[in-house]
């Protein structure tokens, strides 16, 4: 099955797990489970938006960073310049945080609030190089938006 194929049928998937679900914490594990699942990514996560850092939400792989600051690595970085960042080679990004060294390549989401603030950040990485492409971004902005009513800010903005 082709990437595009795959991500279509991630889009369908998300849609069920996450419709008349309220509970934020829930569907982050879903669809990182599913994102997991069905693309074979090495780590795959959020990471929650409380107050000027990032704490660890639903994940799957293994262990990761508990928090990352405001402009801080790839994670800190999108959430900073509220846009998708997509890294070939994290040896190369200024700054990466090495949660894990098989880490080679990585691509974080922000998933925006209804307020207009980022909630949480979605990040993704492979054990290759360059695995994210236009179609990867493209997908994983698609599924933060389907799930940003739900995610919207789940942290005490003053923690």
């Amino acid at each position: 099955m082709e990437k595009e194929e795959k991500y279509q049928l991630l889009a369908r998937q998300v849609a069920a797990l996450t419709e008349g679900e309220d509970d934020a914490i829930s569907v982050m594990a879903n669809v990182c489970a599913a994102i997991h699942e069905q693309m074979g990514f090495f780590w795959t996560g959020f990471y929650r938006v409380c107050g000027r850092e990032l704490r660890l939400g639903p994940f799957q792989g293994p262990v990761a960073c508990t928090r990352i600051a405001f402009g801080r690595g790839v994670c800190g970085t999108a959430w900073q310049q509220r846009q998708t960042i997509v890294v070939p080679d994290v040896e190369l990004f200024p700054g990466h945080i090495a949660c894990s060294s098989l880490s080679r390549s990585e691509i974080v989401v922000p998933v925006i609030a209804a307020d207009g603030q980022v909630s949480a950040v979605l990040d993704i990485d492979s054990t290759e190089l360059a695995t994210f492409d236009d179609t990867d971004r493209r997908f994983l902005e698609q599924i933060c938006r389907s799930i940003s009513a739900i995610v919207g800010r789940i942290c005490n903005p003053a923690v």
